[in-house]
């Protein structure tokens, strides 16, 4: 099984591919995955949707930190707290993943063809440490105690949580993204005291790298056949993501600089991978952009940098942003215009 997941993950990679980052408009979860996996069969990457429109325990903050082992969570007017016994908000959380899952199962079971790779998303640890706070009111990442505490807690916990979604999808390649959105905030020493007059000193970029490689390397020994990290583009760590053990890099293409994309073609020339992020959706409302520009977004950059077209296959295409702001048909029309950014960089890539 091991092998037949390894190969199916090798021949994916071997074209472009689209996937999206996780969050999803509305509430119902079967929607959702119906729609998903019906946008994105192989050689794409469907992905068991997040629905912050649920409420306490379905946004990704509270998803991710329902997986921590013995730390426990509950919700505060300033939003999630580490605490000293598991409560009503915890078991919410639980319960909303869990019930996801199980509808996975349930939609992946009645598929005549089930796709080859399923993605699941996490938050990273050091963003989690950004949004947890402590008994005292201030973020969990003020405290090298506390910091430590939630990687490890989280690299105990992503086991299990493979093992039950890959239950759910039997055969299919579990993909994880790993989320930072606060990365260049934690870097740069800019996030906001719980007295807003200060800010949270910068983290050290070694205990980034090794925070992340603790939990990358859980997802590996969980069997994962592929972790990325996914980031904004403002600053972007990509030599510390990829030196801590990730396969690859997600993050949206709108303002890369040029040294960004040399170190991106320097990593895919190492066999690395770069989840592109070509498709703006900063406005829902807005017309989306014609194919043909899109991809030009990913090959001008590609040629320019002397990458050869069979290359290609080191990218997955995806929104700059997540769906939970647009309508479920807002969404799917997201995926298929994905899809056929992929298709277009697959032609290219063929000659």
């Amino acid at each position: 099984m091991a092998a037949e997941t390894a190969q199916k993950a090798e021949t994916a990679q071997n074209q472009v591919s689209a996937t999206a980052l996780g969050p999803w408009p509305g509430t119902d979860p079967a929607e959702a995955a119906r729609i998903i996996r019906g946008e994105l069969g192989s050689p794409h990457l469907p992905f068991l949707a997040e629905l912050p429109d649920r409420g306490v325990g379905s946004d990704a903050l509270g998803r991710t930190a329902s997986l921590l082992v013995e730390l426990a969570i509950d919700v505060q007017p300033h939003g999630w707290r580490l605490v000293d016994r598991p409560g009503k908000d915890l078991r919410r959380a639980k319960s909303a993943l869990a019930t996801d899952i199980n509808i996975l199962a349930d939609v992946a079971g009645s598929e005549e063809s089930s796709a080859d790779e399923l993605k699941i998303q996490l938050r990273g640890p050091l963003s989690l440490a950004a949004g947890l706070y402590l008994h005292n009111g201030e973020r969990a990442l003020l405290d090298y105690g506390a910091r430590r505490d939630i990687a490890e807690s989280l690299a105990a916990g992503v086991a299990e949580h493979v093992s039950k979604v890959r239950a759910a999808v039997p055969g299919a390649a579990i993909v994880v993204q790993l989320d930072e959105p606060d990365i260049s905030s934690v870097l740069a020493g800019t996030i906001p005291t719980a007295s807003g007059y200060r800010t949270l000193r910068s983290i050290p970029g070694e205990e980034v790298t090794g925070a992340w490689r603790l939990v990358i390397d859980a997802l590996r020994a969980a069997g994962v056949a592929e972790t990325v990290v996914s980031v904004p583009e403002i600053e972007a760590p990509i030599q510390q993501i990829l030196s801590s053990g990730a396969d690859g890099v997600a993050l949206p293409l709108k303002a890369l600089t040029t040294r960004q994309w040399e170190q991106i073609a320097t990593a895919v020339e190492a066999g690395k991978r770069l989840w592109a992020g070509a498709l703006p959706v900063g406005n829902p409302r807005a017309t989306l952009p014609r194919t043909a520009e899109l991809v030009d977004t990913v090959w001008q950059p590609w040629r320019q940098l002397g990458l050869p077209a069979s290359s290609l296959g080191a990218v997955r295409v995806t929104p700059s942003d997540g769906l939970a702001g647009f309508s479920p048909s807002g969404a799917k029309e997201v995926l298929n215009r994905l899809t056929q950014i992929a298709d277009g960089l697959n032609q290219i890539a063929l000659g």
